[in-house]
Formats: C-alpha cells, structure tokens, sequence
C-alpha cells in the first residue's frame, strides 16, 4: 500500500445526525489522511452513506463539527478539491458520455484530458452513447470517470462497483489504486469486503451510527479466535462435525474447509486417522469473517 502522512484531509468529531427520531449517527469520530485508502465497512443502516452525506457537506448536523482539508466541506474552493460518487447521480438521461465529461471537466481548472478518463474508468466505445440507454454497470464507470476527472485530492466512492461483473470490478481497483499511488486520498463505503480487503490501507467499522473498529485489515484480523482448515481428506466430514473444536464443516470442489477454535488438536487428529491427508492449509480467517464476529460482539 502507500505511504500516508498524519496531515488530515477529512474529519468529523462527535458527529450526532437525526432523520426525526431515527440516530443515523451517534458522536461519530472519524479521520481521514493525506494519502490513505479508507474504507467504511457496516450492515445495511449503519450509517455509512450518511457519514459521507455530512463529509460533503450535504445534510446538517445536530452536534459535532465537519471540516474537509480544514475548512467547510460547503465552500466552493474545497468542492474544487474533492471528487464524488455517490450511489444516486442524478445524471441527465440525454446527455451522450462524451458531452458529459466535457462538462465536468469545464468545471476544474486542471482536468484529466478525455483520453486518460476514458482509460481510467474503462469507457471505451462508449463517448458517443447516450446516458440513459447504458447499462448499470456502465453507467456507474461513468460515473467514476466523472468523479475523477477533476484530479481530485480526495476522492468519496460510495458503493461504486456495485452492479460492476468480475472484469469491469478488478479494472475499476486498478484506477483507484494508480490514484491512490499518485496522492489522492479515498474515502471508500463498499458492501464487497473483499474490496476492501484488497485496496484499504485501514478499515472502519460502524455500527448503528458509531465506530465500533479502526484499523488495518490485518489488525482486524487478528481479532478472530478461529482457524481455518483446508485439505483433502478420506475422514467423512459428518463424523468430523463433531470432534471437539469444530465449529462448522464444508466441503467444496472435493477439498473440506473446517472451522475451528483452535487448529492443532484437529490437525493432529486429521493426519491420525487419515495418514493419506494432502493439501492440507490453515489460515486465520479473512476480513469478512472478521466483519462477521466484530459487527456479532457489538450486537
């Protein structure tokens, strides 16, 4: 990953945010740096989506202060400084690609020339289609060329690979990371964990409207109690959902995976009663896994 310094570009601190009587979120605290990949990780109604709301300025709060590179998210000389993808565009249906980045980037005064968005956002063949007859899929690489056009210093991508298949996902990583490599510091709120796995330097975690992790992704990690267990083996797997230790027991592709509390009894236990055992791995679980047990303890 890159390097990040300890300027802060964004901040909130004990940010309160009400929608009526709903607390969308509960004195949120939260930095963003020069150079940083952060990603902002939670279930459905966490607060992410509104954290970044109040980051742009977009919505009032009740308590706290906002401040992106240490003034009002609302003045138009940070707006200048600052590229967005929200999951709702609002962009006109009549427009073709190629008028819409045009004017997009009329409004900055050093803009990507066409070309190098085009590339960026994985857009070709597409300048001279309307709008509104893209696909999802093509329409949020759109909207990615739009945010980035400006040379943004600070970048807020909401949800931006959702509706994206596999290729036109890994493309859209790519960007992101030659942005991040180049200075630009990223805001990410993702609901696939393994991007964030892939691209964070740190990962937050919130939880009905407050932080509830903050950290690398490995240190996250480490969090979790569990192993688990690859391998191929003779041993049915029925009779090993019942060793003690197991706590969950899958068989994919002819290969086991095998959850357990601790690795070494298993094992040993594995390679007595099957001297054949092959392939055999351990692992620590990933970031989901550890998503899945953070979000469970502060339930």
């Amino acid at each position: 990953m890159n390097s990040t310094t300890d300027t802060v570009l964004a901040e909130v601190k004990g940010v309160r945010k009400y929608y009526g009587k709903q607390m969308a979120l509960d004195g949120l605290d939260l930095q963003l740096r020069r150079g940083e990949l952060l990603a902002l990780l939670g279930p459905n109604g966490a607060g992410k989506s509104t954290a970044v709301a109040v980051l742009l300025g977009l919505v009032a709060v009740e308590e706290g202060s906002v401040a992106l590179f240490a003034g009002s998210p609302r003045t138009l000389a940070v707006r200048h400084r600052v590229g967005v993808m929200l999951q709702s565009a609002g962009i006109p249906d009549a427009f073709n690609v190629g008028e819409l980045l045009e004017v997009t980037r009329g409004y900055y005064r050093d803009p990507r020339s066409a070309q190098e968005c085009v590339e960026l956002a994985g857009l070709q063949g597409l300048l001279d289609r309307r709008y509104g007859a893209l696909s999802g899929g093509q329409q949020r690489r759109v909207q990615f060329a739009l945010a980035i056009c400006g040379r943004p210093e600070l970048l807020f991508l909401d949800e931006p690979t959702t509706g994206l298949d596999i290729e036109a996902r890994k493309g859209l990583w790519k960007a992101i990371r030659d942005m991040v490599a180049e200075g630009c510091s990223v805001l990410l709120t993702t609901h696939y964990l393994e991007e964030a796995e892939a691209l964070a330097d740190r990962v937050v975690v919130l939880n009905d409207g407050r932080s509830i992790a903050d950290g690398s992704v490995e240190s996250l990690r480490t969090r979790i109690s569990h192993r688990l267990i690859g391998c191929t083996t003779a041993v049915d797997p029925e009779a090993i959902r019942h060793w003690p230790n197991v706590r969950s027991v899958a068989c994919k592709a002819g290969r086991l995976e095998i959850v357990v509390d601790f690795a070494e009894p298993v094992v040993r236990r594995l390679l007595a009663e099957d001297p054949e055992l092959a392939e055999l791995e351990i692992h620590r679980g990933g970031l989901a896994e550890a998503f899945v047990e953070i979000t469970r303890e502060a339930a």
